[in-house]
């Protein structure tokens, strides 16, 4: 694995942002989600170092402190995962990595960890697994939060967002 700073991370985004014009987003998840298998196998390893069982014989509530104690350990802040309606896991943070709150952005700007959570915690599930950011430190908010769950019901989220809907009302409405 290769250290970057966060103000690296944040110099890259804001770059991309300026310059990269409308597929800023995707490039960054997309980025994001290669990196993953990385986090991954260093999970495992920080997993082994500590005696620690493997993540796929930990229950869930083990595997979330786990990953949040790793993810703490390994910089890229504290994480709180929690389900929101049933309908999707939320992983919370009030000190991501990525996040920026001096960049002032106008929406969530976490996309390289969108990209690095549904592959992250994709590796968990039978499926492959989606990540929305609906809250961020970079764009006022008190925490970073990303919903986690398959691709339909997260693009019905977004869909509604994109509205006018909040996320949890939209969340609500699933069935």
């Amino acid at each position: 694995m290769l250290a970057v700073s966060r103000t690296a991370l944040s110099a890259l985004r804001t770059a991309m942002l300026r310059d990269g014009g409308a597929e800023t987003a995707s490039i960054m998840r997309e980025a994001g989600y290669a990196g993953g298998e990385a986090v991954w196998v260093s999970f495992v390893e920080w997993l082994a170092d500590h005696g620690m069982p493997d993540a796929g014989e930990m229950s869930v509530e083990e595997f979330e402190a786990r990953a949040s104690e790793y993810f703490g350990a390994s910089g890229w802040g504290s994480l709180s995962i929690g389900s929101l309606e049933g309908a999707v896991h939320t992983v919370d943070s009030v000190d991501w990595g990525e996040a920026d709150p001096s960049s002032h952005l106008d929406g969530p700007g976490c996309h390289f960890s969108t990209g690095l959570l549904a592959d992250f915690f994709g590796r968990m599930t039978d499926e492959p697994l989606a990540v929305l950011e609906v809250e961020c430190r970079s764009a006022g908010a008190e925490r970073c939060r990303f919903l986690l769950g398959n691709g339909e019901v997260l693009t019905y989220v977004f869909e509604e967002m994109d509205s006018g809907i909040a996320y949890a009302e939209a969340v609500a409405k699933i069935e």
